[in-house]
């Protein structure tokens, strides 16, 4: 960051996201890092995907970090991306049904950040062979859900969180943010399931990146 900073680059960065944390410590240098860059460009936002653990695994970040995430990492951001088992874990409440996850959104809201966007999204308005995402900010709540995949694979939740930040970064608006990720991400999973690899296969699937085979229309949803 120091030599970044030194080649006074910072000021064209337009958005700082964060993702695992492997200690406490380098959660406090994102932190400083993303002070850094909003000196240089106020304008800058910063995207914090709270890793902290997923549904069926519990918590499996090291001791420290889930408690560094709701206490500083998150009130710091301006857009967060938790999953399903971290919105729960934030918000100190459940979200097993639509009502409970408008309400853990609130809760969430309220410790600092202004947008949200959950992944892997599962209530009792969920299909057996759906998955939803949920994304809520000033504007209002919006809901995408897209045909569940036969895979589990490290790496979904990093490509979607980059590409809902960088759809938001560009046009400010969650729905058509959330329309956009939500059909790339599903078109890149669709790549990888039909290839049968293991890998999350980002080059293979690049054009869904740009222009999604199959487009998603996120809808509105009120509390």
């Amino acid at each position: 960051m120091a030599g970044i900073e030194a080649r006074e680059v910072l000021g064209e960065c337009d958005g700082v996201l964060s993702g695992y944390m492997g200690g406490a410590d380098i959660g406090e240098a994102i932190l400083d890092a993303v002070e850094t860059v909003k000196r240089a460009n106020p304008e800058a936002r910063y995207c914090c995907d709270p890793v902290i653990g997923d549904v069926g695994r519990g918590v499996f970040v090291r001791p420290g970090i889930p408690e560094f995430m709701k206490a500083k990492a998150v009130p710091s951001a301006d857009i967060i991306t938790p999953n399903q088992f971290e919105l729960d874990y934030l918000s100190g409440r459940g979200s097993a049904t639509m009502a409970q996850a408008h309400d853990a959104l609130k809760a969430v809201h309220d410790l600092g950040p202004r947008t949200i966007l959950v992944t892997s999204l599962h209530t009792d308005e969920t299909p057996d062979d759906s998955i939803d995402m949920l994304a809520s900010d000033d504007s209002g709540c919006f809901r995408l859900r897209t045909p569940k995949l036969p895979l589990t694979i490290n790496g979904a939740g990093d490509a979607i969180a980059a590409l809902f930040f960088a759809h938001y970064l560009r046009s400010g608006e969650i729905q058509q943010a959330l329309s956009a990720a939500g059909s790339s991400i599903f078109g890149i999973l669709s790549c990888t399931a039909d290839t049968g690899s293991r890998e999350i296969q980002l080059i293979a699937a690049q054009d869904e990146i740009v222009t999604p085979s199959t487009v998603f229309e996120a809808k509105e949803v009120r509390a």
